[in-house]
């Protein structure tokens, strides 16, 4: 072996999974049943195998959890401190994903005893996983307004007001319903289909969807 004169680390992924539910932003989490941090909440991950990417490690915790492989996830992080794991000493690639409504089995969320969690709300965390979770927002809600990974988070066709709810969720302010709306109106890849939805009242509102063709060929996006 070239490298068996230096150290050898383990090396994990951790996945900061986003998704709305009942129009809030929450986390899926677990609570964990065995030591290292018995008893308290994380974030979900693994270990990287000896024979996967990081990056395919990453999938296959999200794969596992959902049955699917096309869910947005982005790198956010590596945490490598001395002491953040009181086990051994393992260094952690961090990534978010965000989930949409659909993509989520509760079956396989109970199987991985994985709950929703209220971002507003959190429990108390183990390991280093507050700051993980703290960069992995800052990350998303700077990305959100300019680039359309949003919609990874809403069904396939959905209202203003859903789309406005989302972003102030997410941004964790209010923002102005007038100039909300010119700013959707001036984005070609936002479009309005001829479907209204009616669960919020009798007239019903409009629904739209994210056309992806569109911005494909025209890549510029700001909300």
């Amino acid at each position: 072996m070239f490298y068996s004169e230096n150290p050898q680390f383990f090396v994990a992924v951790d996945c900061i999974i986003f998704g709305l539910v009942e129009g809030k932003l929450c986390l899926l989490l677990s609570k964990r049943l065995f030591e290292p941090e018995k008893g308290k909440w994380s974030v979900m991950g693994g270990f990287v195998q000896t024979d996967e990417s990081v990056d395919d490690a990453a999938r296959r915790v999200l794969r596992d959890l959902t049955g699917l492989e096309d869910i947005y996830m982005e790198q956010v992080h590596t945490f490598g401190a001395l002491h953040r794991d009181p086990g051994e000493r393992v260094i952690s690639v961090a990534y978010y994903a965000l989930l949409g409504p659909d993509e989520y089995n509760l079956e396989l969320l109970e199987k991985h005893n994985a709950v929703w969690i209220d971002l507003n709300a959190l429990p108390q965390l183990g390991f280093d996983h507050p700051d993980m979770i703290r960069k992995a927002l800052e990350l998303l809600r700077a990305k959100c307004s300019h680039e359309p990974i949003g919609f990874n988070l809403l069904p396939a066709m959905f209202t203003l007001s859903q789309l406005q709810s989302l972003y102030e969720t997410i941004l964790g302010e209010s923002l102005d319903k007038r100039n909300f709306r010119k700013r959707v109106a001036e984005t070609d890849c936002i479009e309005k289909t001829e479907f209204i939805d009616k669960t919020g009242s009798r007239r019903g509102a409009s629904l739209y969807r994210f056309n992806d063709r569109a911005y494909m060929s025209h890549p510029k996006f700001k909300i």
